[in-house]
């Protein structure tokens, strides 16, 4: 009876939606206008809305509207211009030379200069952003000739530079904010959010949403076409669906509801299903291995792991058919990518058996044959099912697997500190291996502070060489072979298990438009999105 209820509940629901929306697209137009709001969700409640203390997902979403950076990215991840009006590289590759927007404001009325940029990518980017700190060691200087003129002067070349410079990775700061101090992570001024974007902070209540208001003094004309947008905090998740189905949001990101969900939601009239606009995120499941501890230094132990885990079920029938086979560490939409060189593990238990065999690992008299600590993420119910289906996968070959249940700060403190065996993770690609290939398999005695990092203890110290080679290369032919190289030794050595290229799909109500149109996807600053009404 309450299976009955709440299926006549959710139709109802969906004919009310339904009848909202033919009469909002009622009038056809093919022009933006200007004028109305957006409803969305930010799931989980975010941190901080200061995308240039914090990159985690729910600010970059929300955070992206407020600041920006000097580029975006297009679909095809080629730079297009936002606060650097043009920009030029030399042809030796290590001279970059950004022109900069004039008349343009932070949102205090402040005027943006190169001092900014000179700021963000010297002082506060370097003490707040592992990825930009990375990158930031391969140049030797920034400086500003003028106002509106920044030179990035590199030691070597780098062809990936220019991916750090969209607004996620590359925040541009308001140096006047932060002139009396030095301590740029506990910073007051981290709590006054000001930005140059088309959006500015209006109210937040906690638990409720965040609310942001068309910045009318926006350096592009006419922009932008929305007045204002509420981000809803739905903390649960049949409540996130119900939200979407009755008209409260017009969107859904990918994370908002589970994603044996999005089909359902998708037959609804009037919505469109996309898994467009995560060409730079990228994300790749993966199952982290940490080489520090027995067995998991043999590379028996990990190819039996490979062989034990059926993916092809993972994407299937745990993430929904969202998702595409990896057999390494480069998604299949990466540069370089080549899948020939690959050591492909298929499904065959029999033979992760044998495997365990060689090793001395025999069974017991209970089956088995040694026992692992297994962290699963905890981002809701989709990966929950991944862990307890991967126990059972490993109990099968005798591989006693426990889940150490925890909340994401414990998750986050446990897999950057090395407390685990196993731990479900997934890492964005960000456009090239030069960034996050090299961050996550080049040996590394540091602790890290960020999930983007060596977090298995893995070491090879002729594939660091590699490495480092290939990511000053100029040259796309020689890239591709340095990587291919790359790409056999990490699959034959397999340092983790990569379980499959993720997608991530979004949807979203037709008379929302231009919601999805580079690179970015919803982390894109929504300037150009309008309502049709």
């Amino acid at each position: 009876m309450t299976y009955l209820k709440n299926k006549l509940r959710r139709t109802l629901i969906t004919a009310v939606a339904s009848i909202s929306l033919i009469t909002l697209s009622g009038v056809a137009q093919s022009e933006p206008t200007s004028g109305g709001k957006l409803n969305l969700m930010v799931q989980p409640e975010p941190p901080t809305l200061n995308l240039g203390i914090n990159k985690l997902g729910p600010t970059s979403f929300v955070g992206s509207k407020i600041y920006e950076g000097l580029i975006s990215l297009s679909p095809t991840l080629e730079p297009i211009p936002r606060l650097a009006e043009s920009w030029t590289v030399s042809e030796d590759g290590k001279t970059y030379t950004f022109n900069l927007r004039k008349n343009v404001s932070w949102h205090d009325g402040a005027p943006f200069t190169s001092a900014d940029v000179l700021f963000s990518y010297t002082k506060y980017l370097p003490a707040t952003t592992p990825r930009t700190k990375t990158v930031m060691a391969q140049v030797e200087s920034v400086t500003a000739p003028d106002d509106h003129t920044v030179v990035f002067q590199l030691h070597r070349p780098f062809p990936a530079l220019m991916l750090i410079m969209e607004a996620t990775g590359g925040t541009i700061m308001p140096a006047h904010l932060y002139k009396d101090t030095e301590e740029y992570r506990s910073a007051s001024a981290n709590n006054n959010f000001i930005g140059t974007g088309p959006f500015k902070f209006k109210d937040w209540r906690k638990g409720s949403y965040i609310h942001l208001v068309k910045n009318s003094d926006y350096w592009e004309a006419n922009k932008p076409y929305l007045d204002e947008i509420y981000f809803h905090i739905i903390p649960d998740a049949n409540g996130r669906s119900i939200a979407f189905e009755s008209g409260k949001v017009d969107a859904i990101r990918a994370g908002d509801v589970e994603n044996f969900e999005i089909n359902q939601l998708s037959q609804q009239p009037n919505v469109v299903l996309t898994n467009d606009g995560w060409e730079f995120l990228d994300p790749i499941a993966q199952l982290h291995i940490n080489l520090r501890n027995k067995p998991m230094d043999d590379l028996r132990f990990r190819q039996a792991l490979a062989h034990a885990i059926d993916r092809d079920f993972i994407v299937k029938n745990i993430f929904g058919g969202f998702g595409k086979e990896l057999n390494g560490p480069f998604s299949n939409s990466y540069p370089f990518k080549d899948p020939s060189v690959e050591t492909k593990y298929a499904y065959d238990p029999e033979k992760a058996k044998a495997l365990l065999d060689d090793m001395g690992l025999k069974p017991d008299a209970n089956g088995v044959r040694t026992e692992l600590r297994l962290l699963p993420l905890p981002y809701g119910e989709t990966w929950q099912r991944l862990a307890e289906f991967t126990r059972e996968q490993l109990n099968r070959v005798g591989i006693k697997t426990t889940i150490v249940a925890t909340d994401v700060p414990g998750w986050f403190k446990r897999i950057t500190s090395g407390d685990f065996d196993l731990g479900f993770n997934y890492v964005y690609q960000l456009g090239d291996p030069a960034i996050v290939v090299s961050e996550t398999y080049v040996t590394s005695t540091e602790p890290t502070v960020s999930t983007l990092g060596n977090l298995g203890g893995y070491s090879n110290p002729e594939l660091d060489k590699q490495l480092l080679e290939a990511r000053h290369t100029l040259s796309v032919p020689e890239r591709t072979q340095q990587y291919a190289a790359i790409q056999k030794t990490l699959s034959e050595e397999v340092p983790m298990l990569w379980l499959h290229q993720m997608q991530m799909p979004t949807l979203y109500r037709q008379n929302i438009q231009n919601l999805i149109s580079t690179g970015l996807g919803m982390n894109e600053n929504f300037s150009d999105v309008w309502v049709k009404r």
